[in-house]
Formats: structure tokens, sequence, C-alpha cells
């Protein structure tokens, strides 16, 4: 695999994820500054670090498993791991401007 392909499936991911809407916010957990790492391994796993905005958030099990059913489709990942982690804590400074100007927070 090259690096050429490396970076074509990470930024496949980075569209994947991107396309993963938190169900309780109308913006993508991209966006919105819950995915903390993405390190994709030319053998094809994928490892994805992310948060939630709150660590009692409803919708844990549902995005962790979308996350992982959504990445695991993207061409050249045969193995998602996702890791879910509270360090750092997530808060409204980790979203992007898009996300800010979507829910009216500039």
């Amino acid at each position: 695999m090259t690096a050429e392909d490396i970076l074509r499936v990470e930024k496949d991911v980075i569209l994947t994820l991107k396309n993963i809407y938190d169900p309780e916010i109308p913006v993508n957990i991209y966006d919105l500054g819950l995915i903390y790492e993405i390190d994709y391994d030319p053998s094809g796993e994928a490892t994805i670090r992310m948060t939630l905005t709150a660590p009692n958030c409803p919708m844990a099990d549902i995005l962790v498993e979308d996350v992982n059913t959504q990445v695991a489709k993207v061409n050249g990942v045969t193995k998602v791991n996702v890791i879910l982690v509270f360090e750092p804590a997530w808060d409204k400074s980790m979203m992007s401007e898009e996300a800010l100007l979507e829910l009216n927070l500039f």
C-alpha cells in the first residue's frame, strides 16, 4: 500500500465520520469534535478514539456501533477498533467553525 493509498483511506474514513450524526444534535460527530484520533494501519486496521458530549450519553452504544459499522465499509479497512475515551473531557471548543455556526454558538 502506497502513502497515497493510505491518505485516500484516511480521507474516506473522515468523510464517513462526517456522515454519522449524534441523534440528539444536528451536527456530524467529526465536526462536533467527538473524534479525537484516527489511526490507520496499512494492514487495514483503523483505530478511532472518540468521546461523547457527556459520559452518561444515552446514545453511546448506538454511536459507537454506528462508527464501527460505517468505518468498516470503507474500502481498505478490514478491521475497526473504536475506543471510547473521556480525557480530555469534551467541550464546545472542540467543535469546528461549521458546527458552531450550525448550532448558532458563534
